[in-house]
């Protein structure tokens, strides 16, 4: 969030809405109206209010659907792709097409989902094997003092709600991870998986692929 954003000073003086804010609130079902805060940064729009916040840098492709209550920064979300209410999703992290995304999930940085896949409610991504409030001299961490760990979602994956995904795994194509999981490795394609950690239970039927 740029300077003299929600938190760092006050927004300009309830402008006029521009038409990539209009845009905006129609992904989302909504209309804007004067009293929604829009705080512009050259031409681009960042959008802040009570529903959601959506950096300048995020990038939505045609037929997005957004839902209130969602933080988004940095990210990439492919075509027809619905993101649902109270979800995070970090910068440098890629959603591909036709994907769901569903309410109160985390996506962190490092995150690659491939096209149609499924995201359950709640499930939260990890990209530090190892974290830590503070470096070694006892300073909050920054940037420099840690390295993202990459996952990747390949296409048509399922995940199931209330799972986490740990850091460094790839969960195969059009494989399901069951409700609840905890994923610790790769998880093959077409495999269906399930507990804590998770477990390799048997093979998608060649019928229900």
């Amino acid at each position: 969030m740029p300077a003299g954003g929600v938190n760092g000073g006050s927004l300009p003086q309830r402008p006029k809405a521009t038409q990539s804010f209009q845009a905006m609130f129609a992904l989302m079902g909504d209309s804007p109206v004067a009293d929604d805060p829009i705080q512009k940064e050259g031409e681009r729009v960042v959008l802040v209010n009570e529903f959601c916040s959506i950096a300048p840098d995020v990038k939505l492709a045609e037929g997005v659907k957004l839902s209130k209550f969602i933080n988004l920064y940095g990210c990439q979300i492919g075509e027809h792709t619905k993101i649902g209410a109270f979800v995070e999703i970090q910068k440098n992290v890629t959603v591909g097409k036709n994907c769901k995304v569903s309410s109160h999930s985390f996506i962190c940085e490092g995150v690659m989902i491939e096209d149609e896949v499924f995201i359950g409610h709640g499930v939260t991504f990890i990209n530090d094997p190892y974290p830590r409030a503070t470096a070694a001299g006892g300073q909050l961490q920054t940037e420099a003092d840690w390295k993202v760990e990459k996952t990747l979602v390949k296409n048509r994956a399922s995940i199931g709600s209330g799972s986490t995904i740990l850091a460094n795994v790839t969960i195969g194509e059009n494989a399901i991870v069951g409700a609840g999981s905890v994923v610790t490795k790769d998880v093959a394609a077409n495999a269906i998986v399930a507990g804590n950690p998770a477990k390799f239970l048997r093979f998608i039927p060649e019928e229900k692929k």
